[in-house]
């Protein structure tokens, strides 16, 4: 059985891309919220915890699908870039449905920063569908 590395270079460049597109969404999204969630994760706030990894969950599933069918490099880009649109939205939308979002999320209150979360992987999980449409 013979295995076949001559798709690895694709494999690299495609990998290399989604770690970038990964860290600038979260870049953007820290820059986006009122609060630090780096320095609350680093005092063991588990509401921040929640919420980051929620939206980059939200951002990592439609940026897997774009992978798997983009034609080139700029598709990917371009449908990433929609994703972290999505993304963005979804946040700004959580902050109308849950008022004081950036101070509860300080004061450790899991239950608006799981909804929070939720509300990410379920605007990822959309965008990823319909990227298929």
């Amino acid at each position: 059985m013979a295995i076949s590395m001559a798709g690895l270079p694709a494999f690299l460049l495609y990998f290399a891309l989604g770690v970038a597109l990964i860290a600038c969404f979260t870049a953007i999204y820290l820059r986006l919220t009122a609060h630090d969630e780096i320095a609350l994760i680093r005092g063991g706030n588990l509401s921040a915890a929640v919420a980051l990894g929620g939206n980059v969950t939200g951002f990592s599933i439609p940026l897997e699908k774009a992978i798997a069918q983009a034609s080139s490099i700029p598709d990917l880009v371009l449908w990433a870039i929609a994703a972290m649109v999505i993304q963005f939205g979804a946040y700004a939308l959580a902050r109308i449905l849950i008022p004081d979002l950036s101070r509860k999320i300080e004061e450790d209150r899991l239950p608006s920063a799981a909804m929070l979360a939720v509300i990410a992987v379920i605007s990822g999980t959309l965008a990823a569908a319909s990227m298929t449409a």
